[in-house]
């Protein structure tokens, strides 16, 4: 467990445990569905409908070789999370969740960063990779802030597979974004 200063207060990053996987679901799903998510803005609650995770799903990532959950909490509270896998030279970074309420303060910045750092040193990675829908304009170019670069692949969106959300459009679609992590 490592106890980050940050403006807002201490942060504690953690692995999340089984024990976690209720509350973790309700953040993601606080963040990204339903009116809840308005709050905040990194809502889909336009583009899909439906859960973005479950319970199960939560607790693959958690349990999965080459895989670590982020439990992120401020004064003992969960307020945030993000997945990283090890693959090869990269990492993964998805499941990526702020509470609506903290939204916009600077906090996912912090959260990031570290994941970053915690990628490098943990497992040695260059870059560090994540997929992002690429309707949502407005994610990308905050994480194309934080150095992230758009590479033009794209894959299809799971349509059908209700376990990513009830697509609400036609069009849907997920971009690669890369970053490389090498020592600062």
């Amino acid at each position: 467990m490592d106890t980050v200063p940050s403006p807002a207060g201490a942060l504690t990053y953690r692995d999340a445990t089984a024990a976690d996987a209720e509350a973790l679901v309700a953040l993601i799903e606080s963040a990204y569905r339903g009116d809840s998510s308005r709050t905040g803005w990194t809502t889909e609650a336009d583009l899909l409908d439906g859960r973005r995770t479950d319970r199960e799903g939560v607790l693959a990532v958690i349990e999965a070789s080459g895989s670590r959950l982020l439990a992120v909490e401020r004064d003992g509270a969960l307020i945030a999370c993000c997945q990283l896998e090890h693959r090869g030279e990269a990492a993964y970074f998805g499941m990526f969740a702020v509470t609506p309420g903290a939204q916009g303060g600077g906090l996912g910045r912090l959260i990031i960063a570290e994941a970053e750092r915690t990628a490098r040193e943990g497992w040695g990675v260059q870059e560090m990779h994540m997929t992002v829908i690429r309707q949502r304009e407005d994610l990308i170019a905050w994480y194309e802030r934080r150095g992230y670069r758009r590479t033009g692949k794209l894959f299809p969106f799971p349509y059908g597979d209700e376990r990513f959300g009830v697509p609400l459009r036609a069009d849907l679609e997920f971009e690669l974004l890369v970053k490389p992590v090498t020592e600062p």
